[in-house]
């Protein structure tokens, strides 16, 4: 009777750890083929590219003085009269100009009275000029001499005074951009997989970094870089 009871127990042992073991056989083999659709690489791809700009926005400022206010108003009336002239013959319309009040400080106002002190007043114009005729505005700066004869100082290329170039049309580069980063980023991915011995597989997840405007150099102002970074992730495969 325990004969009998035994052999279908051990049988059903048997195939028991039979089933097991090809479980875990499978197991095996389908964790080892996620481990190996796991094996990835990530890099980053870079493109860039030189524009010209295609906005001007040049503040033109220059200073009166005159111990006499109503005379210092007519003085700058007159100057400012020439700088629109100026610039209108140079090529700008009004759209492009815009002339601000004048800033005018009374020195004597301050609580205090300087013995060296020679103008009471001080009066400060800009005239803006926002222009897409860049290669204009960078001629016309050359051409300020004219003012100066007429009695006219532009103030010089600090901070405060200096001409600042933009570049809005982004959206007419950035495709071709995209692409060339996403090619850059394979070419290294292509390296990595030839230096490891395996083959570049399907792209697993990209993203774009974001675009950058700056200036090509500090003396090229009017000459802007664009640049942008991709990161690109690839499968690997033996």
């Amino acid at each position: 009777m325990e004969k009998s009871l035994t052999l279908p127990a051990l049988a059903l042992g048997l195939s028991l750890s039979a089933g097991l073991l090809a479980t875990g056989l499978y197991l095996k083999q389908t964790a080892l083929a996620l481990k190996a659709s796991e094996r990835t690489v990530t890099v980053k791809g870079l493109a860039e590219q030189d524009v010209d700009a295609n906005i001007a926005i040049w503040p033109i400022r220059f200073t009166e003085v005159d111990n006499d206010l109503p005379r210092l108003y007519d003085t700058l009336e007159q100057k400012s009269a020439k700088v629109l002239d100026f610039l209108k013959q140079q090529g700008f319309d009004d759209s492009e100009i815009s002339l601000g009040l004048p800033a005018i400080e009374d020195r004597q106002a301050q609580g205090y009275a300087d013995p060296n002190l020679k103008y009471r007043y001080t009066a400060k114009v800009t005239i803006s000029l926002y222009s897409s005729q860049v290669a204009r505005v960078l001629e016309t700066r050359r051409q300020l001499a004219t003012l100066a004869r007429e009695g006219i100082a532009i103030g010089g290329n600090d901070y405060e005074n200096r001409t600042e170039f933009l570049y809005t049309d982004l959206n007419a580069v950035k495709p071709a951009m995209v692409q060339l980063a996403t090619e850059n980023a394979r070419e290294v991915a292509d390296k990595f997989a030839h230096d490891s011995g395996s083959h570049l597989g399907k792209i697993k997840s990209a993203s774009q970094g974001q675009f950058t405007i700056s200036d090509r150099d500090s003396n090229s102002p009017q000459i802007k870089r664009i640049r942008v970074v991709s990161t690109v992730t690839y499968y690997l495969t033996d």
